[in-house]
């Protein structure tokens, strides 16, 4: 049984709101299943020039690229999040992308429904070219870019 982020009170899985206080609990962040690596399709050709980036291929917006282009960024539902992902199965603060010269990892921001690479769920991973991530719904292929 889920708890009310208001007062901590139990409250059902499905609740639209607490029954103790009455806080609104339709932006809470939804379970999900993550897929299987057995679904996924190839990953997206790279224009030679592009450096790294994250490219949607499952979940809303496939095709989206999400350009690595500061040493932090952070994943999430909430839409001041550098890289926002609008689904109730991604946390609202979901994880953090750390860009270091041509080294990417993501750190897991203590989100419930976890961050996976290459199907497993992580707390913190050194991303490789070509590397599945999934935060939620959303699966994207790390693309590492032209080394410079």
């Amino acid at each position: 049984m889920a708890k009310c982020p208001a007062c901590g009170a139990a409250v059902g899985d499905n609740a639209a709101e607490c029954s103790e206080c009455g806080a609104d609990l339709e932006g809470s962040t939804q379970s999900f299943a993550p897929v299987g690596a057995e679904e996924e399709p190839p990953a997206p050709r790279m224009e030679e020039a592009e450096g790294p980036m994250l490219v949607v291929r499952k979940g809303r917006e496939v095709g989206q690229r999400f350009y690595l282009d500061r040493d932090s960024l952070t994943v999430g539902r909430d839409p001041s999040s550098d890289i926002f992902l609008n689904d109730v199965t991604v946390s609202r603060n979901h994880a953090v992308l750390h860009v270091v010269g041509d080294a990417v990892s993501i750190e897991d921001a203590g989100s419930l429904n976890g961050t996976y690479v290459n199907g497993v769920c992580v707390e913190k991973a050194q991303l490789a070219h070509g590397d599945a991530v999934q935060i939620g719904t959303f699966q994207m292929v790390f693309m590492a870019g032209k080394a410079s």
